[in-house]
């Protein structure tokens, strides 16, 4: 006898077989061990989504493409009164409970990174981290001295990794049917730093975990590091709010109100946290410092910078970045003074980023300015000729190719308000001076570029010679 059998293909196989399991099991009275009672102590409202059904659904179907575990149809067969899993009347709205919707994995792409940075999925073994690499959940990333790592996730959400740190993506994932979007960050050591977008649904949750505290908030900007000497974790919330817990209550969950942490810290407060007491409460974060010459051209061989002092900072952070966001960061230091020297770095357009640091380590509201970095040196010198009563003065400017005019000044006092000789109009590198009588003397010249529409100035130091004859 040959019987013919209908063409099936293997999901419609698998979906029969596990509706009739669970028909089987739904006869006995048995209920999977999943989750019923997951959404049965609280208010529906809270705990389900909602889907409309559409002509040919089934309840196994709905299960299959949006639970974890598609045996838990039942539990939507029981939730939503259905008589007849099969037939599903077009147009119905069906109850999900939240907790049994399926989670798919999200990613991070890596848009910045300067210096030494490192990469490894779990337990293998680093390689060096490159713009345009997509991370997991289960990714770490860890960077050296000046190393520097900026993450955007799929949101438009930033995760900013200093210098000297380390993090792990504890979950990167987003509930089907709902959206709400589920963002955790490990901090092992170091800092991190996050700018969430404030576009986020009110079920969204994104945390920073140290090994002392949590820290959850949506739509905000803030910084969590993490002293491992001291055991201590300090939160700085620059907009938005964060709400604070100790790392050994549970986390909190997607959906609770930031209300409910031990501790809200709202924009402009921070609060430290160690592990001899509770979590810390708020305290106002230092204002901004200002630079004190904020349209200086950096010039010389090293890049430094003169802060305004603070008379409540224990210390100030300078940073150098390529952008005006700090993604794209390459240079970090804190200073105990108001003054900070970085080495050399390639002309261009970039941004320095400053905050005070209080007594209890919290680092303040910064403050960020645009700079240029143009090198320009200026070598001069001077003597007398030989057999002759003629004073020599050359000089040589370090950026040739553009259009260059220099200023010599010589006088007899040190701030050269009555000047001996000053001329404005020089090309050349070299001046002579004849028939200087006996006396102290002083100098300097002063070359100007017409570079790109701008004047730019470089200024000798004054110098000082002495003529005894």
């Amino acid at each position: 006898m040959t019987v013919a059998v209908p063409s099936t293909t293997p999901r419609e196989v698998s979906r029969r077989v596990s509706g009739i399991l669970a028909l089987f099991v739904a006869a006995l009275g048995v209920l999977p061990a999943s989750s019923y009672a997951q959404t049965s102590s609280q208010p529906a409202s809270a705990t389900t989504a909602f889907y409309v059904t559409r002509p040919g659904d089934t309840l196994y179907d709905v299960a299959d493409h949006y639970l974890r575990d598609p045996r838990d149809w039942v539990v939507l067969r029981k939730l939503n009164h259905v008589d007849d899993p099969l037939h599903l009347q077009p147009g119905v709205q069906l109850r999900l409970p939240v907790a049994l919707l399926k989670q798919e994995p999200r990613s991070a792409r890596v848009v910045a990174v300067s210096g030494p940075a490192g990469h490894a999925f779990r337990k293998n073994q680093f390689v060096p981290v490159t713009v345009g690499m997509v991370l997991v959940e289960g990714d770490r990333v860890q960077t050296g001295h000046n190393g520097f790592v900026t993450l955007e996730l799929d949101d438009g959400s930033h995760v900013s990794v200093p210098q000297d740190s380390a993090i792990e993506i504890g979950a990167l994932r987003q509930t089907v049917l709902t959206g709400t979007k589920d963002r955790v960050i490990d901090l092992k050591q170091g800092e991190v730093d996050s700018e969430v977008d404030h576009a986020t649904k009110k079920d969204d949750r994104f945390q920073i975990r140290s090994p002392s505290v949590v820290a959850g908030v949506r739509g905000t900007r803030f910084r969590v590091s993490y002293d491992g000497d001291e055991q201590s974790t300090a939160v700085a919330v620059l907009d938005g709010a964060v709400g604070v817990d100790a790392a050994r209550m549970p986390p909190r969950a997607p959906g609770v109100p930031l209300q409910a942490s031990t501790q809200l810290i709202g924009a402009h407060f921070g609060n430290v946290t160690r592990s001899t007491g509770g979590v810390g409460g708020p305290v106002a974060l230092l204002p901004a410092p200002a630079l004190a010459d904020p349209g200086k051209v950096q010039d010389d061989k090293d890049i430094a910078f003169d802060l305004i002092p603070d008379a409540n900072a224990r210390a100030y952070r300078v940073q150098i970045a390529r952008d005006a966001d700090l993604f794209d960061l390459i240079r970090d230091q804190r200073v105990k003074e108001p003054h900070a020297t970085f080495g050399d770095l390639p002309d261009g357009n970039y941004f320095v980023r400053i905050s005070s640091i209080d007594g209890i380590g919290l680092e303040g509201l910064p403050q960020t300015y645009a700079f240029e970095r143009r090198q320009f040196s200026l070598d001069v010198a001077a003597g007398p000729r030989a057999g002759s009563r003629d004073f020599e003065f050359r000089w040589l400017a370090s950026r040739t190719g553009v259009d260059t005019r220099f200023r010599f000044v010589l006088a007899t006092t040190a701030d050269l308000r009555e000047p001996l000789v000053d001329r404005t109009d020089l090309e050349a590198g070299q001046i002579v001076v004849s028939d200087l009588p006996p006396g102290v003397y002083y100098w300097t010249v002063i070359a100007e570029q017409f570079d790109n529409g701008r004047l730019y100035q470089k200024g000798s130091s004054i110098r000082s010679f002495t003529l005894a004859r």
